[in-house]
């Protein structure tokens, strides 16, 4: 593992990484989280009668959106051409929660890990701004990198992910 800090330069000041050397790989990223849910919220999720409208697919489309501003959001990464985004917002009725899964895919010189991760984020308190008014003690948890191929780093699978 490389332990340089790539974002700051010799002089230890912020800068973003050049990546203009690097060759156009296929790159995809699979990030899941996890929004725990009263029981209250659970049935009112279940039985589609939130006030606001429905909860996961707009969770979905708040995700997907993110996705495409994660430059905007966090320093220093880089703006890149996304080719597919998808997120699922599943109903876990024996755990009680939503589960939220993102993959994202690009042809690019550097990775989509930041954007997968991101999707996940925003979904996740998505849900909780949407639900916030039934019961506030949601708590968003496991928001963590499943999945990544491409580039120099090559393939990355969390431990119990195939």
């Amino acid at each position: 593992m490389n332990n340089k800090l790539t974002h700051l330069d010799s002089s230890g000041k912020p800068r973003m990484v050049d990546v203009s050397g690097k060759d156009v790989t296929l790159r995809e990223a699979i990030a899941e989280g996890r929004v725990v849910l009263p029981s209250a919220i659970l049935e009112t999720i279940k039985e589609g009668k939130n006030k606001k409208g429905n909860v996961l697919f707009i969770a979905e489309t708040a995700g997907i959106m993110a996705c495409k501003k994660t430059p905007e959001l966090i320093p220093l990464c880089h703006s890149i051409r996304l080719d597919s985004v998808s997120v699922s917002c599943d109903l876990d009725e024996q755990n009680s929660c939503v589960v939220i899964r993102c993959k994202v895919v690009a042809r690019e010189v550097t990775g989509v890990e930041m954007e997968a991760l991101t999707g996940v984020s925003i979904a996740a308190l998505t849900i909780y701004d949407m639900c916030k008014g039934i019961d506030k003690g949601m708590k968003i948890e496991g928001i963590r990198l499943l999945k990544k191929s491409g580039g120099k780093s090559g393939v990355y699978c969390a431990g119990g992910v195939e």
